[in-house]
């Protein structure tokens, strides 16, 4: 092979459509395996919340229930523990910015055996819009429009 058929070769695996068009399918899979829950629907107290956006999002603020774990979404296959699994009889939201990473990570969890998993449609976004708090390193707050 030459060098000109090595770079078309290389162009058509890195063709950005089909990879998006790939990430398409697996988004409308994972909606069709996954339900979604909405804000109000949210029980701080009882459900497990899985923040699953990376480092310096957390930083902005969680969600604050009672059992809330921030492992991002590239790990999170890798980081689920004892403290996740003696938990799992418990329904485990997935929640990322918009929705589409907790949608994925919520399938990831289905796929690694968990019973009870959704995902916050909207994302914390939503859940923010919804005038609902959110907890960082100074405290509890909502944000004002």
């Amino acid at each position: 092979m030459d060098h000109t058929d090595r770079m078309k070769h290389y162009y058509e695996r890195c063709d950005m459509s089909l990879i998006k068009g790939h990430l398409k399918e697996l988004l409308h899979e994972a909606k069709q395996e996954i339900e979604e829950i909405d804000v109000d629907a949210i029980d701080l107290e009882k459900m497990v919340l899985i923040d699953v956006r990376e480092h310096d999002e957390f930083a902005s603020g969680v969600i604050p229930a009672q059992k809330v774990f921030t492992i991002p979404r590239g790990k999170l296959e890798f980081a689920v523990d004892h403290d996740l699994v003696d938990l799992s009889d418990h329904t485990i939201v997935c929640y990322c910015l918009k929705g589409a990473r907790g949608l994925m990570a919520a399938m990831t969890l289905k796929k690694l055996g968990f019973k009870h998993v959704v995902n916050l449609k909207g994302g914390i976004e939503n859940w923010v819009g919804a005038d609902k708090g959110i907890r960082n390193y100074l405290g509890l707050f909502t944000l004002s429009r």
